[in-house]
């Protein structure tokens, strides 16, 4: 059997360059556990980047997956499925939306949900002209029209030119947003808990001035829920916990929990006055197989009471964050919301997470100097605890 480090070797001889990985291949999963072709077991804070939120190995979901896979995997849209059409109805019930857009991917969800806001604009007025907001620090994707909402420069520069009229404002800074209002701004995007930008949530104050000017000027408001979706911070959709409601919504990641699903989903006013028929499409988007991942990752969030372990573990999590804040000069704040929080340090992290790796802990960070903890969503308090004490023997020697 080969070791690990010939496994890499061959990787990096066959795979494009554009991530640095960790020394690290894995095997298999059980639980909030992973383990490495040699055997080395790994207690998961990331989920695989907040995505498989109920856990490894999980038999019901397994078995949906299989039984889905002896049936029918694709047929493409042309055709309706069963699975797709229960798969809408259960998520426009979860998010209170009312219009459904299945995707491969959160990337090919902004996509969608950009080209909307641009016919929604379109149909007003006939001009081809119009703007979009988004905020600094956000991250939306790598595709070109994701990238170009991205409100970090260093993701972008080398990619210019981007799609266009786009203008950043600051979060949580409603007047920055106001600053760069025009006549044909036609749309508000940003995530309603930054991820990749540092773990910052939206305020709900700046939410429902954002919501009200969206609602003055039929401005269209698009809150990317991709990562902090799927009752990752204590309500299915975080928007919900501020008594909003945006005119388009992204999710993925969660949605299919490990099957790369998406989807944007729309109001009813909004639907009715922006894409229609051959204005967008997509070949596997919503297909039998992917939708069946959805309908059984939203029975077992249900059947399993997901979110109420999400209030329940996540406070503990941040206490036990706070701990490290109080303990230690060089962490200098914890920010986030239930199961999707961050530490901010005085300097660089990577090294402190190599090490956690190596002491059998799976971290990310967000940023250079932030560590993001998005583990998945069944974790209990003896994870957290178990999780602790890893950290801090990683951080007591530094």
């Amino acid at each position: 059997m080969k070791v690990m480090k010939e496994y890499i070797e061959e990787a990096e001889k066959a795979l494009l360059h554009t991530y640095n990985r960790y020394q690290v291949v894995l095997d298999k999963g059980d639980g909030v556990y992973l383990y490495d072709i040699e055997g080395k077991k790994y207690l998961d804070f990331c989920a695989g980047i907040a995505v498989f939120a109920l856990g490894y190995n999980n038999k019901k979901y397994n078995d949906a997956l299989k039984d889905q896979i002896d049936k029918l995997i694709h047929t493409s849209n042309y055709y309706y499925n069963v699975p797709a059409i229960e798969a809408a109805k259960k998520l426009k019930k979860a998010s209170g939306m009312d219009r459904v857009f299945f995707t491969n991917s959160g990337a090919e969800a902004i996509e969608g949900a950009i080209k909307a806001a641009r016919k929604y604009a379109y149909l007003k007025d006939g001009r081809t002209d119009h703007e979009i907001i988004a905020m600094e620090h956000s991250f939306h994707g790598r595709t070109m029209g994701a990238l170009s909402v991205t409100g970090n420069p260093k993701y972008r520069e080398a990619f210019e030119p981007m799609i266009g009229n786009i203008r950043f404002a600051r979060l949580n800074d409603f007047d920055s947003v106001l600053a760069n209002v025009t006549d044909k701004t036609c749309a508000v995007i940003l995530e309603t808990v930054q991820g990749e930008g540092g773990i910052f949530p939206a305020e709900e104050s700046f939410l429902k001035q954002l919501k009200a000017l969206c609602e003055e000027k039929d401005i269209l408001l698009i809150l990317d829920e991709i990562q902090c979706g799927m009752g990752r911070t204590g309500a299915m959709y975080a928007w919900q916990r501020y008594g909003i409601k945006p005119d388009i919504m992204t999710t993925a990641k969660a949605l299919g929990c490990g099957v790369p699903v998406g989807a944007f989903l729309m109001t009813e006013k909004t639907a009715a006055n922006s894409l229609t028929s051959g204005d967008h499409g997509t070949t596997y988007g919503g297909n039998p197989l992917a939708a069946a991942a959805i309908n059984i990752v939203l029975d077992l969030f249900e059947e399993n009471h997901i979110i109420d372990n999400v209030k329940e573990t996540g406070a503990y999590l941040e206490e036990k964050l706070e701990g490290f804040v109080s303990r230690f000069d060089f962490i200098e704040e914890r920010r986030g919301l239930g199961l999707m929080q961050g530490l901010v340090f005085d300097r660089p992290v990577n090294d402190i997470i190599t090490k956690a790796l190596d002491k059998g802990l799976i971290l990310i960070n967000a940023g250079t100097n932030i560590i993001r903890f998005v583990p998945p969503l069944i974790i209990t308090k003896e994870h957290v605890d178990e999780m602790t004490a890893i950290l801090e023997d990683c951080l007591e020697n530094i």
